[in-house]
């Protein structure tokens, strides 16, 4: 079974990528970062969901922000806690695909401690695994995937983190395992400049994954 597709770090031609029909569309509310964005989305194709990237946000900028953009999704990219995470449960917001889904990321160099997840078990619907590094994201290059052979979980996982053409031949490998990874996360081994992606290069991507 393909993994579900986000397209992450949206800014410049959000049409054109949409067009591409990913899963996710990924838009990062976090002004630190180069693909900080705060104009407009265009009319997305159905099916197409909207990711809203948070580091460390209130829950006031969320739901400003969840309402504002019709997110479908909450990604948290900061040092949330599990009680922050219970809290965004309680408060039950709404997108137009029914409860908006939370993913929680957690940052991986070499190793990992997967028993910081128990407490987050029930309150999020995703875990996020991204690459650790001097960026909140964007930052390039892969983690360590063979430490996803410890995953203790049964909640899906979204893996992220320096995907680019290289690491088909690897999510593949991953796909026959029983490894529950359920999307990939694509953002900067796919852009011309942070925010503008390069639609020939995604299309590659898409393509060589199906085949």
């Amino acid at each position: 079974m393909i993994p579900e597709l986000k397209i992450c770090g949206m800014k410049h031609n959000v049409s054109a990528v949409a067009s591409l029909q990913p899963d996710y569309l990924g838009f990062i509310f976090y002004d630190k970062s180069p693909r900080h964005f705060s104009g407009e989305v265009p009319h997305l194709p159905p099916g197409v969901r909207k990711v809203g990237v948070f580091v460390n946000a209130s829950l006031e900028d969320i739901s400003e922000k969840i309402k504002q953009y019709q997110l479908d999704v909450i990604q948290l990219h900061g040092e949330e806690t599990p009680q922050f995470c219970k809290q965004l449960r309680k408060a039950n917001f709404q997108s137009q695909y029914g409860l908006a889904s939370i993913w929680k990321v957690f940052g991986i160099q070499d190793g990992f401690n997967f028993t910081q997840l128990a407490p987050y078990e029930g309150y999020v619907d995703r875990f996020l695994f991204d690459t650790a590094g001097k960026a909140k994201g964007g930052n390039g290059y892969p983690f360590n995937w063979d430490i996803l052979g410890e995953y203790p979980s049964v909640t899906p996982l979204v893996l992220s983190g320096g995907i680019g053409l290289a690491e088909i031949p690897r999510i593949k490998a991953i796909l026959k395992t029983s490894i529950p990874l359920a999307a990939l996360d694509i953002n900067s081994r796919f852009e011309i400049e942070p925010g503008l992606k390069d639609i020939e290069k995604i299309k590659r991507f898409t393509h060589e994954l199906s085949r």
